[in-house]
């Protein structure tokens, strides 16, 4: 089976522009998606709208992956994510994730943690901020 995957779906999400939100999340996250993001749960409409929120200050960036791990319907990476804001500043934040995938491959629960390499004090929240 064929399973999306952490860069996948934040390059859809966050790095192509143009690309309808509704589209981007249909291709990466199941329709009872819930994510944990430094302890704090959203659902799957809540988890779109700090990625519509985000789309309003980012304007581009890079997912590095260093560690990638799948195994059965469980899924693992430790990868960087690079924003370049709009207002021309950068924010790095290294990120665990550990998911599980529903049937058809989507991500339904992503628990992650984020660790802020670069930024001013007021991004430490941009990995759940709406």
């Amino acid at each position: 089976m064929n399973h999306t995957h952490a860069r996948a779906a934040l390059t859809d999400l966050l790095l192509t522009p143009g690309l309808d939100l509704d589209e981007a999340a249909d291709r990466h996250f199941a329709p009872d998606y819930r994510q944990r993001t430094d302890g704090e749960w959203a659902d799957r409409t809540e988890f779109l709208a700090h990625i519509a929120h985000l789309r309003t200050v980012v304007a581009g960036g890079s997912v590095d992956v260093h560690e990638e791990l799948t195994t059965g319907n469980l899924y693992a990476d430790r990868h960087t994510m690079t924003v370049n804001k709009t207002d021309g500043s950068t924010v790095r934040m290294e990120v665990y994730l550990f998911a599980e995938f529903a049937a058809d491959g989507r991500f339904r629960r992503i628990e992650e943690t984020t660790l802020m390499l670069e930024g001013a004090d007021a991004d430490r929240n941009l990995g759940s901020a709406r």
